[in-house]
């Protein structure tokens, strides 16, 4: 390795370092926010109790930790990767594997492939345990876990193979796009991924999501009604509204909306109804206003989802991401035939897919942190202009207990480090977002 390949591939793992460290860091502030506040703060009494705000501590402070060893984890085993020249060596390992069927050199994007299935297994295998601890300690203790092992290990073979059917298609033809190509092969590995990201958008939620989940329509009724009613105010073309049967693997609950133009679909977790019970409408009074309340929430929180499409949030942000991927492919252009970024990483040959995993993954990385951040910031931004939406169609209070609600039945800690939530928290903290509906009123 000549010094300038060896200088580049120490300032990559320098970096790696630098980021690591700076996330440790961050984390540990928010560490000391939950072993510091153990009582609810003033501006949530009367909405949070006390038990509750504990519940959310403990499992916030249990996330943490884990979150700590996982990170220190991945940080060295990335490291020793690098420093033994694993990529190097998946790379022979694969070469070797074809020539076993009598394809040499010459078959790169079958060897590329080789090369994606066995990352994939070798990532696959040692996260698992992390995974498994997450799942059937962490979540289990503090009551989000529905899963048995069974299910567990079904959805994981299941979660590889679907990735696997995904990714060597896109992998083989991403290739053979830029080898063939020619001088503005940019252009089009961009217009092929912009496709690819349409296509994938497209039929997630349709082939790609029940495969995991059971989705069944919303029952006709008044909740279904209401939401209707509230989709054609503002002329948001719903299709279709489901429910998904979320609660089989987590008590966590959300809502979102999927599809392009006149083509929209609305997506609810029944643990998001799970207050909601209109077989008992006609049989308790009492509980036909509690159904009401939760209708109201549920619409509320679908106020600020639809919010982000009639203020082009989605539109926006694919945008942003189609700019940024153009600019990427462009850069990639003007660095892949640089055999001293392959050398930095032990390879003595140009493979494409090494190529894209070297400048789109190290090279890239100050790049991708700095994006990273601003699409953070925009985020939030765009959190406060939903909830503003919501607000101006009435649902300024039901959101706020929508909101509060949500917190504690997903258990958030409603107190942060002003550090730690700039930095990683794309939708703004419980506190600010009240804040801020109480000053549009």
């Amino acid at each position: 390795m000549d010094l300038e390949a060896e200088q580049i591939f120490w300032a990559v793992l320098i970096f790696s370092w630098i980021v690591y460290l700076w996330e440790s860091y961050l984390s540990s502030r928010q560490r000391s926010v939950y072993l510091k506040h153990t009582k609810v703060p003033s501006a949530l009494e009367g909405v949070l109790d006390q038990e509750t705000f504990e519940k959310a501590r403990l499992y916030q402070i249990d996330k943490s930790n884990f979150g700590f060893w996982s990170g220190l984890y991945s940080q060295i085993e990335s490291t020793i990767i690098l420093l033994l020249g694993g990529l190097p060596y998946l790379w022979a390992k694969s070469g070797q594997i074809c020539a076993r069927y009598g394809l040499g050199p010459d078959y790169e994007i079958t060897q590329s492939v080789v090369f994606t299935v066995l990352a994939m297994l070798f990532s696959t295998v040692t996260s698992l345990p992390w995974s498994v601890y997450s799942t059937f300690v962490i979540e289990e203790r503090h009551g989000f876990n529905k899963q048995t092992p069974a299910f567990y290990v079904k959805d994981q073979i299941k979660k590889f193979i679907v990735m696997m059917f995904i990714m060597l298609p896109i992998t083989a033809t991403l290739i053979f796009i830029i080898k063939a190509g020619g001088e503005y092969f940019f252009i089009y590995a961009w217009l092929f991924t912009f496709v690819v990201s349409l296509v994938l958008i497209t039929i997630y939620a349709d082939y790609i999501a029940p495969l995991f989940d059971k989705f069944t329509p919303l029952p006709e009724g008044e909740l279904r009604t209401q939401i209707e009613n509230l989709a054609a105010s503002i002329d948001f073309p719903l299709k279709k509204l489901f429910v998904v049967e979320g609660s089989k693997r987590s008590s966590h609950s959300n809502a979102y909306f999927y599809g392009f133009f006149k083509n929209k679909r609305i997506v609810l977790f029944d643990t998001l109804l799970e207050d909601y019970t209109p077989v008992n409408k006609d049989e308790d009074k009492k509980e036909d206003a509690a159904d009401n309340q939760q209708e109201t929430a549920v619409l509320a929180v679908l106020g600020h989802e639809l919010g982000h499409w009639y203020l082009s949030h989605t539109l926006k942000n694919l945008i942003i991401s189609q700019v940024n991927t153009f600019l990427c492919f462009l850069v990639f252009g003007l660095l892949i035939n640089k055999a001293v970024l392959y050398q930095a990483f032990g390879f003595t040959s140009q493979p494409t897919l090494i190529g894209l995993l070297i400048i789109f993954q190290f090279i890239f990385a100050p790049y991708n942190e700095l994006l990273s951040f601003c699409m953070t910031v925009l985020s939030r931004r765009f959190e406060f202009q939903a909830d503003t939406f919501a607000k101006s169609m009435h649902f300024a209070e039901k959101l706020k207990s929508a909101l509060i609600k949500l917190n504690r039945d997903n258990l958030g800690f409603p107190l942060t480090d002003w550090l730690y939530s700039a930095w990683h928290y794309s939708h703004p903290p419980l506190l600010e977002r009240l804040k801020a509906l109480e000053k549009t009123e």
